[in-house]
């Protein structure tokens, strides 16, 4: 109520062109009760009585407007479809509704009818209908409250099982050698102001956090995201991974990714024995770090994908989204590695299927680690 007072004093003062301000308002700005620097009060002339008749119909039309009543955003969903820049947030602030009136409020219902948001949402419209209200924070934040922000409400197997794939018992959960189930947290961790429009992008979907040199510097890619935590020296103080030992791939993954593995900055060449890659990938790709790395559900250990089409990026994508099985036991990664690598001149075991129904690697059966590790530089490596 005191929001729409404020509402009323500014209208009146912008109808009237009074100086004179009312106490709580100066004492906001820090000025003395009463006036304006330099301000005076000015007796009101019989001319702009007539101002005053306009007053409700104004502050009528204040309090919609600071409800968010008739709003183009909510007609034409442009809320929803603004695009991936940086400058565009769905993220409210104290700027919600207008001069702070709907900053800090709680109950959404008051403002925004279930029937009348998202009509241009398609993707979003039924989930907001079928959850309801609980569903506001998780895209729009707290609005200066202490409202859950929920995410798993509509990201689950049920509603969205798709975006993301959550079957399996390993996800990403920021505790090393435990299975814990996925929760609010965790997606926020990752995604605290996504635009949600359907379109990934690294840049407006992903949490930005500090580079090596503690700047806000836009992601040059998904694995630039994952390298900003997975490191020795300029770790993320809300997700530390410790120091660990020297060949912990959790934190020496960044070095790996720069100056020794294949599947990083370095390139290969594609002159081995066993050179071959399935269409979409060369020798001079850089393979991100979710194109072998399931975040969101596998069964796989070192959350190794569970299927072709849940990370393999680059490869073509009919191929891709057939999709294959990717189960690794024991060590042995070739349905993994099968997915992208098929020997040009078969030998050894390249003609084999692996067990997903794709041949082309060399071995199978067998540890591939002994050979292929992140950091690995006298074998083959990665």
């Amino acid at each position: 109520m005191n929001r729409i007072i404020r509402l009323f004093f500014v209208m009146l003062m912008q109808l009237t062109r009074l100086s004179y301000v009312p106490a709580f308002a100066a004492r906001r700005r820090g000025f003395p009760a009463g006036l304006w620097p330099g301000a005076s009060r000015p007796s009101v002339k019989p001319r702009r009585l007539a101002a005053y008749r306009n007053i409700p119909i104004f502050l009528m039309a204040a309090v919609i407007t600071a409800c968010g009543g008739g709003s183009d955003a909510d007609a034409d969903g442009s809320s929803e479809t603004a695009g991936v820049g940086l400058e565009q947030t769905l993220m409210l602030d104290s700027a919600h509704g207008g001069y702070e009136a709907a900053w800090g409020l709680r109950d959404c219902a008051a403002c925004h009818s279930l029937s009348a948001i998202h009509q241009q949402a398609e993707n979003i419209q039924p989930l907001v209908r079928r959850h309801g209200y609980d569903t506001c924070a998780g895209c729009h934040g707290r609005n200066g409250t202490d409202l859950p922000r929920r995410c798993l409400i509509c990201h689950n197997p049920d509603d969205l099982p798709a975006t993301p794939r959550q079957h399996g018992a390993h996800n990403h959960d920021f505790v090393a050698g435990v299975d814990v189930a996925a929760n609010d947290g965790h997606c926020l961790a990752c995604h605290d102001n996504s635009d949600m429009d359907g379109r990934f992008d690294i840049n407006r979907d992903l949490t930005r956090f500090p580079d090596a040199g503690q700047n806000s510097s836009p992601y040059s890619g998904i694995s630039d995201f994952c390298l900003r935590c997975h490191n020795r020296d300029h770790q993320q103080a809300a997700w530390p991974l410790g120091d660990g030992a020297a060949d912990d791939t959790l934190i020496a993954i960044e070095d790996a990714w720069n100056y020794i593995d294949k599947h990083g900055v370095l390139e290969g060449l594609g002159t081995r024995i066993y050179a071959g890659l399935r269409n979409g990938y060369v020798y001079g790709s850089r393979v991100a770090c979710t194109d072998c790395h399931a975040m969101h559900g596998t069964d796989n250990a070192k959350l190794i994908i569970g299927r072709s089409d849940t990370g393999a990026s680059l490869l073509d994508q009919a191929f891709r989204n057939r999709p294959y099985e990717v189960v690794v036991t024991e060590g042995d990664y070739s349905q993994l590695c099968v997915l992208c690598h098929a020997m040009d001149s078969i030998s050894d075991q390249g003609a084999e299927d692996t067990g997903n129904g794709l041949a082309g690697v060399h071995a199978t059966g067998s540890d591939c680690l002994a050979c292929h590790s992140h950091g690995e530089a006298v074998q083959a490596g990665m």
